[in-house]
């Protein structure tokens, strides 16, 4: 009997060790101390000093690229140069030495361009003595027709805002001579910022990928890899849109060129060349261009023509948005539409012209790269085959 219970009392004081203890309960925070921090708050707050900081390193960078936004401008031009010349240039360099074949598409290249100018300003001088007495004749049949039912618009109105007009052209005289002058300091910018593009296009379609390769050998043996990738990608993904864009411009302007001279529009060539410089602006290029031919129309040829030019923006604007540019992004990368129109907008607001060319590759390079990093830390991928990771750009 004294040893049963002392049997029992010992087991009572040993406890298994797979006996299931009942969970603590924190303890409550004292009257006046501070709250306990719950696991979400830590999460919220972890992940918000981090966008914080990301949020400062592209401030700063932007702000950089912002007080030296000619050179971006001129590195950017340089590698749209680079990717719309370098198959020219790979297929010379198969029978002819690799400068000889850089130097041979760039002046080629040069006289299209210069070619292409030619011929616009000498359609436009051409033009210009039978479109100044166009013009002139639809401006005055515009304003009878606003003068006619059912708009009856007063004629002393119209007659007040030339007036109006012409009082505030001569009292802003001097501002306009100003801006004048401004303007060609702006064109000398502009000259510049080509010629630094091109000197760049040079050096990459010569030996992009040799500087490439070279930037990279410079980094931490770590992260060599991963930068390769990277700009494997963002390179892939760039040439991609690039030369779908420029399709698309192309096909742009052949159409609306044609289409133009058919219905008797005067600068056909002018406005089909402005559609196609317009169109690398996604989504509202094309139909600002194609409302200024409307209104070359509307005054050059009544409100016929330029309604059928009207229906004209409708009918690009459905092949532009439902067979051009999914040709693109499936070259480059899948952007939703209202992710384009976005990126179109924000990069509008803050770079102006610029920044709405350059906002749409910028965010399809950036997404490529996430894609493509994002695919080598999966498992399938950590031991994939170095040769992948080699670049071919500049």
């Amino acid at each position: 009997m004294p040893r049963r219970s002392a049997t029992r009392q010992g087991s009572g004081r040993h406890r298994p060790p797979h006996t299931a203890r009942r969970p603590v309960r924190p303890a409550r925070p004292a009257p006046g101390g501070e709250p306990p921090v719950t696991p979400a708050l830590r999460t919220a707050a972890a992940y918000c000093w981090r966008l914080l900081a990301v949020g400062v390193v592209v401030y700063a960078v932007f702000s950089a690229l912002g007080r030296f936004h000619e050179l971006a401008v001129a590195v950017f031009l340089g590698l749209v140069g680079t990717a719309v010349l370098r198959p020219a240039t790979d297929l010379l360099a198969r029978v002819l030495p690799r400068p000889l074949a850089v130097a041979l598409t760039l002046i080629g290249s040069v006289i299209v361009v210069f070619g292409i100018l030619a011929l616009v300003g000498e359609t436009v001088a051409r033009e210009w003595d039978s479109l100044q007495r166009e013009l002139g004749d639809g401006i005055g049949r515009i304003r009878h027709w606003l003068e006619r039912s059912p708009i009856g618009l007063d004629p002393e109105a119209l007659t007040d805002v030339q007036s109006r007009i012409k009082r505030l052209l001569s009292q802003h005289r001097s501002m306009l001579a100003s801006t004048a002058l401004s303007g060609a300091g702006r064109l000398v910018e502009v000259l510049t910022t080509l010629a630094l593009g091109l000197f760049c296009a040079v050096f990459f379609l010569h030996s992009g990928d040799r500087q490439w390769a070279w930037f990279c050998a410079q980094l931490p043996l770590s992260v060599q890899d991963r930068v390769a990738l990277a700009g494997h990608a963002a390179w892939r993904t760039f040439t991609g849109y690039t030369h779908g864009i420029v399709l698309v411009a192309a096909t742009n302007a052949v159409l609306v060129g044609v289409a133009l001279s058919l219905i008797g529009v005067p600068l056909a060539v002018p406005l089909a060349l402005l559609e196609f410089f317009a169109a690398f602006i996604p989504l509202i290029g094309s139909p600002i261009a194609l409302a200024v031919a409307a209104v070359v129309a509307l005054a050059a040829n009544g409100p016929v023509i330029a309604a059928v030019v009207v229906g004209l923006i409708v009918v690009i604007g459905q092949i532009e948005g439902h067979v051009l540019h999914p040709i693109v992004m499936s070259w480059a990368v899948r952007l939703h539409p209202v992710v384009v129109a976005l990126t179109v907008v924000g990069g509008a607001i803050a770079a102006g012209v610029i920044g709405a060319i350059v906002a749409v590759p910028l965010v399809s390079v950036l997404w490529a790269v996430r894609q493509a990093l994002r695919g080598k830390d999966t498992p399938e991928r950590t031991n994939a085959p170095e040769n992948a990771a080699s670049p071919g750009h500049p």
